[in-house]
């Protein structure tokens, strides 16, 4: 193995080196566009309009970031981000835990408990993960509406719930195949119902897939424009809608360095959890890739 890694006398071997160099400058090419946006957020307008777009900044300055988040305009209010985001923050986080603990209790029904037609049901969440979002607006628009929640921020969440349980129930499924039979069948010989072994066997395996399902579930809906800009209404609009609506409200000058702190700023909450749990994110999708 150490002679792949390095010639005689201890060198990188020259594939090796290529393939650091060929890394590096994957790296860099991919991390670019991050850098021109944090030096640019931290420019003032002046010094965007007589420098280079890689330039680091020669004073930096928080005050775009400052305005992005309490005072930039988004269409006729300029209260800035902040609204926005916690707007977004009060839907994704009910909507994540809540469509992951029933696409868990799924994926243990499918895995575990077989009945009369699970195939059929298996195979219609599968269809259901290929959904287009524009195909449910308008029966959504119906319920949301029949239910009273057109507008307001339980009803994203409610949107959000429905539309991620095919995906979350795909992933618990999935998962919960690799847990022996013999286990579940010996706690039911033992007297064990449903829940019981749900709580005590399956729900205490589980943490590597419900990292899975965190994380994708948090990063689609906190990502979502479709569903935040058909469903919400103006007080309870995520941040991506405000962002776009940032954007494309002008003033008569287009703060770039503004757009900038604003496009880091909705992005900040899906970047620190990749960064904190990206590990756990792949570990739980290679957990439930293998039977046994």
């Amino acid at each position: 193995m150490a002679a792949d890694l390095h010639n005689e006398g201890g060198r990188i071997a020259p594939g090796r080196l290529m393939l650091y160099a060929l890394l590096v400058l994957v790296a860099l090419y991919y991390l670019a566009p991050l850098y021109v946006m944090l030096t640019t957020s931290v420019k003032s307008l002046d010094e965007i309009r007589q420098g280079n777009l890689l330039d680091f900044p020669l004073a930096p300055t928080g005050a775009a970031w400052s305005k992005a988040w309490s005072a930039a305009c988004t269409g006729v209010r300029c209260e800035g981000l902040a609204p926005y985001f916690w707007n977004s923050m009060r839907m994704a986080i009910p909507a994540v835990l809540i469509s992951s603990l029933i696409g868990s209790v799924n994926g243990y029904v499918l895995a575990h408990w077989r009945f009369p037609g699970h195939n059929v049901v298996f195979t219609a969440l599968m269809v259901g993960c290929f959904i287009p979002f524009q195909v449910v607006i308008l029966p959504m628009a119906r319920l949301l509406g029949m239910a009273g929640l057109a507008n307001t921020t339980t009803g994203l969440v409610l949107v959000h719930i429905i539309y991620g349980i095919a995906f979350t129930t795909l992933f618990f499924r999935n998962y919960y195949v690799t847990v022996p039979d013999e286990l579940v069948n010996a706690a039911r010989i033992d007297g064990a119902g449903f829940f019981l072994i749900y709580r005590r066997i399956i729900f205490p395996l589980s943490l590597p897939i419900f990292m899975v399902s965190f994380i994708w579930q948090f990063t689609q809906i906190w990502n979502d424009f479709l569903f935040g800009v058909v469903f919400g209404g103006a007080d309870a609009q995520p941040v991506t809608v405000a962002l776009n609506n940032l954007v494309n409200t002008s003033t008569g000058v287009t703060e770039y360095n503004v757009n900038m702190a604003a496009a880091i700023i909705a992005a900040l909450p899906t970047l620190a959890i990749y960064l904190v749990a990206g590990k756990y994110f792949v570990r739980g999708l290679t957990a439930g890739a293998v039977k046994g």
